[in-house]
C-alpha cells in the first residue's frame, strides 16, 4: 500500500508517514510527526511538533495540531498523542503539552472535532468523546470517555469531566462534572444526569434507575455532603455505575465540584 502525497504539500525530513497515509494540497507535516497507517490530511492541515496521529483518522481543512501550547513554553520536546479512528473537522486545533505538566496531550480512539473545537495544553480525553463546534478545553483538563461538550462550552483548566456526561451548549464549566452528570450555565451547574445518553449507550433501565435514585440521595439537602456520600455508598456500593460517581467524587482533585444550582 502507497503513500499520497499531493505536490504542493510539504513534507519535512524525518516526517514518519505510514502506509496508506494521505496528504493533501497545502499540507505541513514537520520533521517529528508520525501518520499511522490509512490516516488522510485533507487540504492546508498543518501537523507540527512532537505529533503521533494514529490509524485511520480523518483531519479536514485547515487544522492545526501539535502547535506550542498558549502557556509557558520554551521549545521543550514535549508531545501530542492521537488515537485511532478520529475525525477532526475544520480548524481544530490541539496543542502539545508542557515540561511543567504531563509533558503530553493526550487523545483517545473514536472521537469526534467539530470546526474550531479545541484541545489545550496536558489535556487527556478519552475514547468516543465528541467535542462540537467551537467547544474549548483548558489546559489539564480531563475528559473521560464517552463525553459531549456542546457548542460554544469551555471547560476551565485543570477540570475533570466524568464518563458518560453532557455539557450542554455555551456552558463556562469552571468545577468538576460527575460521572453520568449533565451539566449547562454561566458558570455551569449540575442540572441531573445525562439521562439522554445514558438511553443512547444502551444502559439497563435498573441501572438508570439506581442512577437516578443514588443522585437524589447524593444531593439532597438533608445532613452534610460527606453524611449522603457514606450513605449512598452503602446503599448502591452493588451498582458499579453509582461507586464510579462517588469515587469520582472521593478523588483528589484540583477544582471544586459542580453541584445543583435547586433542590433535588
Amino acid at each position: 500500500m502507497s503513500v499520497a502525497i499531493h505536490p504542493t504539500a510539504i513534507i519535512e525530513p524525518g516526517a514518519q508517514l505510514a502506509d496508506g497515509v494521505g496528504v493533501g494540497p497545502y499540507c505541513v507535516v514537520g520533521k517529528d510527526v508520525v501518520l499511522g497507517p490509512r490516516t488522510t490530511l485533507l487540504s492546508h492541515v498543518v501537523v507540527e511538533g512532537h505529533t503521533q496521529i494514529g490509524a485511520d483518522c480523518t483531519v479536514r481543512h485547515f487544522a492545526n495540531l501539535g502547535a506550542p501550547p498558549q502557556a509557558a513554553y520554551h521549545g521543550e520536546p514535549t508531545r501530542l498523542v492521537i488515537g485511532d479512528r478520529n475525525l477532526i473537522r475544520e480548524h481544530v486545533t490541539m496543542h502539545i503539552g508542557t515540561a511543567a505538566g504531563r509533558g503530553v496531550t493526550m487523545v483517545g480512539n473514536d472521537g469526534q472535532f467539530m470546526a474550531t473545537a479545541h484541545v489545550g495544553h496536558d489535556c487527556v480525553v478519552g475514547n468516543n468523546v465528541i467535542l462540537a463546534h467551537s467547544a474549548t478545553l483548558g489546559g489539564h483538563v480531563h475528559i473521560d470517555d464517552y463525553v459531549m461538550v456542546s457548542g460554544l462550552a469551555a471547560v476551565h483548566q485543570y477540570c475533570r469531566v466524568g464518563r458518560y456526561s453532557f455539557i450542554g451548549g455555551l456552558a463556562a464549566v469552571t468545577k468538576d462534572v460527575i460521572p453520568y452528570g449533565l451539566v449547562w450555565g454561566n458558570h455551569a451547574h449540575l442540572e441531573g444526569l445525562n439521562l439522554v445518553g445514558l438511553k443512547r449507550r444502551n444502559f439497563s433501565r435498573e441501572t438508570v434507575n439506581e442512577l437516578r435514585a443514588a443522585y437524589r440521595l447524593m444531593f439532597a439537602h438533608e445532613g452534610t455532603f460527606q453524611e449522603r456520600i457514606d450513605d449512598a455508598a452503602a446503599t448502591f456500593g452493588h451498582s458499579a455505575p453509582v461507586m464510579e460517581i462517588i469515587d469520582f467524587i472521593r478523588a483528589d482533585a484540583s477544582r471544586p465540584l459542580c453541584l445543583p444550582e435547586r433542590e433535588v
